[in-house]
């Protein structure tokens, strides 16, 4: 597909000395050859900023003598010019299997200006290293919701400092926060949900910051959330937003670190000694606002500290709805469209956990007197904190074998979701349940911890 952009407004550098704001611009200093000479910043251009110039969040239809701003460059001139015709496809496909930083490179070269980089306050820092590495000018924006934690900020000003930068900072509506706080409180979200409360502090922002764009930048990887990134390309015509010249297909998204895994993406930070934010080393992974983030547990999955009072399903805010997998974001929380989730490959798979049907958990249930105690998981086998667990379940199991303790195994999403929700517990996947060998009732694991150790130590205080 051709993204076919026009526009009579550029950002281009002067061809002869002037002074523009109280800085000095020289073309013969500045050579695209010459990057790695220049300031370990995003260029010198940051560090001051104009008061005629308009921020990020750009009306649609908007003055053509109205530069958008740059928090991390400042536009010394404008002139007419049009703009490249980039054949997306064409561009992913070629990008398929660069690095972050080719494929940064490329994004900061083909969009220059009208490119930004949105930075969470998380380990996606990885994206504005990656930038300033290229040696090209680069803009960096952020959602600040209000409800932040204050480690982020203070981090977002570590980051300013570190790169000789200022963030772009897009707020949620006055009026639209106003309403939603005095109408249902201001922890609404603990009870009917995450999504309203992000669509008013997070989505509508974005969409407003992305209407003075023509591409954006973005930390999302693949393996943050198996069940809904999995299929997640390194560029792509945004799906879902718009950009500054309206309409479907008016947006191209960059995700530079898709196929990255976390652990690479922490070593490079740690190699390249980049700041990070504190909350990291108290066991936060996946950061957002305070009153929907916690740490992760042993065995968790790194997405299940955001909004861990919701099932698996609803672990996302709606940035990134375009590239959401359906079957694992859809109403029933089922894992696929057709509501029994049949196409997922199973998990936890061993000789030493059996694999319970219907009937077999239903007669494990009316027994009063068992032979063995059992340690069961109730699951679904698209699910990301599932599989966050399974290596640890699978050694438990391993560990028992013929301890007097069986492992099973039950899945409960589908058909028999509502079976597992009236007569075994289930809240969200996983539910662990452990049956004593003298006690028809189950006893529910409440701890979030599903490391070995935890689980045995459960197990040894019942048995």
């Amino acid at each position: 597909m051709a993204l076919a952009v026009t526009s009579s407004t550029s950002i281009v550098f002067s061809s002869s000395n002037r002074t523009e704001q109280g800085v000095q611009f020289n073309s013969s200093n500045f050579h695209p050859s010459d990057r790695s000479n220049r300031l370990p910043a995003a260029f010198s251009l940051s560090q001051k900023r104009s008061a005629a110039v308009k921020p990020l969040n750009a009306e649609p239809k908007r003055n053509d003598s109205i530069v958008p701003s740059a928090a991390t460059i400042f536009a010394p001139d404008v002139v007419e010019k049009s703009v490249e015709v980039v054949d997306i496809e064409k561009l992913a496909k070629d990008l398929e299997n660069s690095s972050p930083l080719a494929i940064m490179d490329k994004a900061l070269e083909k969009y220059g200006n009208d490119i930004a980089i949105a930075f969470s306050g998380a380990e996606d820092v990885a994206l504005i290293e990656y930038a300033h590495l290229t040696g090209r000018p680069f803009r960096v924006f952020s959602l600040d919701t209000g409800r932040l934690n204050p480690e982020t900020y203070k981090f977002f000003d570590e980051v300013e400092k570190h790169y000789n930068i200022r963030i772009e900072y897009m707020f949620p509506d006055a009026v639209e926060v106003q309403a939603l706080v005095r109408t249902k409180g201001l922890f609404s979200f603990y009870e009917d949900g995450h999504q309203e409360c992000c669509r008013v502090r997070k989505v509508r922002p974005l969409r407003r910051a992305l209407k003075g764009l023509r591409a954006w930048i973005t930390g999302q990887r693949k393996d943050q959330s198996p069940g809904t990134r999995s299929e997640v390309p390194v560029v792509q015509v945004d799906p879902v937003f718009e950009g500054m010249d309206g309409g479907p297909g008016s947006l191209v998204k960059f995700n530079p670190v898709a196929n990255v895994a976390g652990n690479d993406i922490w070593s490079f930070l740690r190699t390249m000694d980049v700041p990070v934010n504190s909350l990291h080393a108290q066991g936060y992974v996946s950061i957002g606002c305070e009153p929907c983030t916690r740490s992760v547990l042993p065995g968790q999955h790194e997405r299940e500290g955001r909004w861990w009072w919701e099932d698996a399903k609803a672990k996302e805010c709606g940035l990134h709805k375009g590239n959401l997998k359906e079957e694992s974001v859809n109403g029933n929380g089922n894992g696929n469209g057709n509501g029994n989730g049949n196409s997922a490959a199973d998990i936890f798979e061993s000789q030493n956990v059996v694999n319970l049907s219907r009937t077999g958990i239903e007669n494990l249930v009316k027994m009063e007197d068992r032979k063995d105690a059992w340690m069961v998981v109730l699951y679904a086998p698209w699910c990301p904190f599932c599989q966050a667990m399974e290596a640890s379940y699978v050694e438990l199991a391993d560990k028992l074998a013929g301890s007097g303790v069986k492992v099973g195994k039950f899945r409960a999403d589908g058909d028999q979701k509502s079976f597992a929700k009236q007569e075994l517990q289930l809240g969200s996947f996983p539910t662990i349940l452990f049956f004593p060998k003298h006690s028809s009732r189950p006893i529910k694991y409440a701890s979030e911890k599903r490391d070995v150790d935890s689980l045995m130590a459960f197990i040894n205080a019942l048995r």
